[in-house]
């Protein structure tokens, strides 16, 4: 049962150069064309005037032409790198021309590239034909695209460990052990004739067991890797002169909602992203939560209670110097199976009214939500405040390299674990060894997509449509 893997093929057929801009818009110090294909160099060379030969991997001073004519008056001065084929990111010849970045020149220096010859590269491309040249596997590109959008230095460091392979290194050895149990099966299968002995069901069951460990910490890992890649909303509820906008100033840690004595100053949802250990994190202000009769304070609750439906994580606000209300008590009782934290804020007053600041404890306790008291003003359990609050977004899941950060990653381990486990009930039913190896080569399938070796042309163009052009 020989395996149809889709493994993308390199061929001839690259016979196009493309170009691109691969600097954002707008002015700056420096901007880039990007070319790459076989007619790069030959391009390059009529949109500048070298003032020495291009050299693999060396950069070189050149004068931008105004015109595809060597007799043309210079427009800028540039530097210029050339890479040779296949030593280059994607594989073909490439060139980059890094002028100054003023959108005219760069502009010009693309427009004559197409007149010459070039095409406008799609977005992604640059990035897909390394891709296709072997250059890196597809979790290594996805890693480039994730980098690029990073805002927290933690996403930073993870696309930078997946950039380096983090990801395949971790999945390599599974893959191969459950390559060898295929190979063993196969063998069994068609060199029965030949004295070669069929694998033992006790065998197989164990091999089976030791390749599902790893796959599910694996599985795992997603909780704290979709979170570090996509971040989360929390929402900061509570009734009106809670101390809501204090905290969530402090977890900003400037002065971003403004905060007065007065009940209801909070009319509308004051946002603000953060990172806390590297988790992106977008804070939400609410106006107050109670019965009003004013329309702009109305509309104010109403987008709150929006906020708290969409929000990934909920942070009820309460007062140490108050007793729970029946507002907050309904709103403690509708969130005890969703992720939420109770702040017991002004603990710093409530030495005279312990009783008060106990009882708000026992109450989040009994909906099993953990209850911190803090002090916005003095900053006591502040920082508590936060641990909980990463802990919760991760569900404990520790920092790990190799972590999965998207859905796809998920959804591929998930099917490679649904056919190991399929496996594992074929095996123990004494089912043949032919209807095994269906589920064990579609568990190999799931963990080469991940890689790219059995990727469909679909999601490929799905994945490289999102980068920007010139990447």
């Amino acid at each position: 049962m020989a395996m149809e893997s889709k493994v993308p093929e390199i061929t001839a057929a690259i016979v196009d150069t493309i170009a691109a801009i691969s600097t954002p818009p707008g002015r700056g110090g420096i901007g880039i064309v990007r070319l790459s294909g076989p007619q790069a160099a030959s391009i390059a060379a009529q949109l500048i005037r070298l003032r020495q030969p291009l050299e693999h991997a060396h950069a070189r001073l050149a004068e931008v032409l105004d015109e595809n004519d060597a007799n043309s008056e210079r427009i800028d001065e540039a530097m210029v790198t050339w890479f040779s084929a296949p030593n280059s990111y994607t594989g073909d010849e490439l060139v980059e021309i890094a002028a100054h970045g003023s959108p005219v020149v760069l502009d010009l220096l693309l427009r004559r590239a197409l007149s010459l010859g070039a095409r406008l590269a799609n977005p992604g491309e640059f990035t897909e034909r390394a891709f296709l040249a072997g250059k890196l596997d597809l979790t290594q590109a996805e890693a480039i695209r994730d980098l690029i959008d990073a805002q927290t230095l933690t996403q930073a460091r993870q696309a930078a460990s997946q950039m380096g392979g983090a990801l395949s290194r971790r999945v390599y050895p599974t893959k191969q052990a459950l390559v060898e149990l295929i190979a063993l099966l196969e063998a069994g299968i068609d060199f029965a004739d030949d004295d070669v002995d069929v694998t033992p069901q006790s065998e197989i069951a164990r091999r089976i067991a030791q390749l599902v460990p790893p796959l599910a910490a694996l599985e795992a890992s997603f909780a704290r890797g979709r979170i570090v890649h996509d971040g989360l909303t929390m929402a900061i509820v509570g009734r009106p002169n809670a101390g809501k906008s204090s905290l969530f100033n402090r977890l900003v840690e400037r002065d971003r909602a403004i905060v007065t004595a007065t009940p209801g100053t909070t009319r509308d949802l004051v946002t603000e992203r953060i990172s806390l250990e590297g988790i992106p994190l977008e804070l939400v202000d609410t106006a107050g939560l109670r019965e009003t009769f004013e329309e702009v304070e109305q509309l104010g609750i109403a987008r709150s209670r929006e906020a708290l439906a969409d929000a990934a994580i909920v942070l009820v606000v309460l007062d140490a110097t108050q007793p729970l209300n029946h507002e907050e008590r309904s709103l403690l009782a509708a969130l005890h199976d969703r992720p939420a934290l109770v702040a017991i804020n002004k603990s710093d007053l409530a030495d005279n009214v312990s009783d008060a600041l106990r009882a708000d404890q026992s109450a989040a306790e009994e909906l099993e939500l953990q209850a911190i008291a803090t002090s916005a003003l003095t900053g006591n359990g502040i920082a508590a405040l936060r641990n909980r609050i990463v802990a919760l977004a991760t569900g404990g899941a520790a920092a790990e390299p190799g972590l999965l950060t998207n859905l796809r990653h998920q959804q591929a381990v998930a099917t490679a674990r649904t056919a190991m486990e399929d496996a594992t009930r074929a095996n123990a039913t004494s089912i043949p060894h032919e209807m095994i190896l269906l589920d064990l080569y579609r568990a190999l399938w799931a963990l080469d997509s991940l890689t790219g070796q059995t990727t469909p042309d679909d999601i490929l163009n799905l994945i490289f449509s999102t980068f920007c052009i010139g990447k």
